[in-house]
């Protein structure tokens, strides 16, 4: 364990040095654009542009990027790209997913380093009308509950298990599209949503009943994070193999860890700014919509207690009993898993530069929502 932390912190340490020497030798310029070169990186998300990716277009359209002597390239997701397939094929140098898929492709083979835990909280829920009766898991019996499916539904299917259900057998378990519509014409029970994204549908829909947009009161809501099946979601995955061969690499990944955690404190303290670099950027959604992303994106990151883009040990475990309980996981994968090396040393660049890592002052906006997202 001694010769573990040993290695660690002079894995840290030597990080922190290339970085310093690719940006100059001078502390003060680290972050600030004076380099020697530029290096060229790609990203793959695993969405399309939305607010939940704010903080990279941030950093890319802000000059966050251009200050750390990264030249980086944003590549669009969608329902057939699988961002660490893109990562492990060499098409990325780095890439978005959650936790919980990536752990699957670990255990499939892919040698893949989670380097920054963005997301602090999971943004899953399962949405019913009020007078469903539908208060918890346990009230799942009998119903029709709708799911996205593709990795998405491990949360759903381990609440209900430990609510004593068996979604084979005793709910009526249908896939949905990517929007409300299972719930708002009366399909399904429950559906899955995400608190940043298709919860806010249905508060942009109109209500028949009264000529109104729905309200947060028309709707009960299940939270994993309140049943304890919560699954870390949101992260930055490089490529393990070239982290443990390719000092170049790391010290890259270094300066993309730190300029991509600017990029989100840029976010959280200039949230209106980020809505409209999302925008700009190609997004299909309407700016109240966005608006609300953005604000429900920052309360999953702030406040980051520990750092941002620092790993909690308990949530990790907590990711990790889930996935093996529920046989996601034949077994929990090995230490090199995730690292907060990378995301330690960018907390130092940023408390360096006088930005806040923590977050600790952030509150939550409140946000109008506009028929359709408009």
């Amino acid at each position: 364990m001694k010769l573990k932390k040993t290695m660690q912190a002079f894995a840290l340490l030597t990080a922190v040095t290339l970085f310093m020497t690719s940006c100059g030798s001078d502390e003060a310029s680290v972050g600030t654009g004076d380099c020697d070169s530029v290096d060229s990186v790609t990203l793959q998300l695993q969405w399309f542009a939305q607010a939940q990716f704010a903080g990279y277009y941030a950093a890319e359209d802000g000059g966050i990027y251009d200050n750390y002597c990264l030249d980086v390239t944003i590549m669009e997701g969608g329902v057939d790209i699988v961002p660490q397939q893109q990562l492990a094929s060499g098409a990325a140098d780095f890439a978005i997913s959650w936790v919980p898929k990536v752990l699957v492709s670990l255990e499939e083979g892919m040698n893949l380093v989670n380097v920054g835990q963005v997301f602090q909280r999971s943004g899953t829920l399962q949405v019913s009308w009020a007078d469903s009766g539908i208060n918890g898991p346990a009230d799942l019996a009998g119903k029709t509950v709708g799911n996205w499916g593709w990795g998405n539904e491990f949360e759903l299917l381990a609440g209900a298990h430990r609510a004593g259900l068996d979604p084979a057998t005793d709910f009526n378990l249908v896939g949905q599209g990517f929007d409300m519509l299972g719930l708002l014409e009366g399909e399904m029970d429950a559906v899955q949503a995400m608190i940043y994204n298709e919860y806010a549908q249905v508060l942009e829909a109109v209500n028949p009943d009264t000529g109104e947009l729905y309200t947060a009161d028309d709707m009960t809501v299940i939270n994993w994070n309140d049943v304890g099946t919560a699954m870390l979601q949101d992260a930055i995955w490089a490529d393990g193999d070239r982290l443990a061969s390719d000092d170049a690499y790391a010290d890259i990944t270094t300066r993309f860890v730190a300029a991509s955690l600017e990029g989100w404190a840029h976010c959280r303290d200039n949230a209106a700014e980020c809505v409209e670099h999302v925008l700009n950027n190609g997004s299909a959604l309407g700016a109240s919509h966005q608006t609300w992303q953005m604000n429900e994106i920052n309360a999953l990151i702030w406040p980051s207690e520990g750092g941002v883009g620092m790993i909690d040990a308990d949530l990790w475990a907590q990711t990790i009993d889930v996935a093996t309980a529920e046989g996601i996981l034949a077994a929990a994968p090995g230490d090199g898993a995730y690292t907060n090396e990378y995301a330690e040393a960018a907390n130092g660049i940023l408390d360096d530069k006088g930005i806040s890592t923590t977050g600790s002052d952030w509150t939550r906006a409140t946000v109008t929502l506009n028929e359709g997202g408009e």
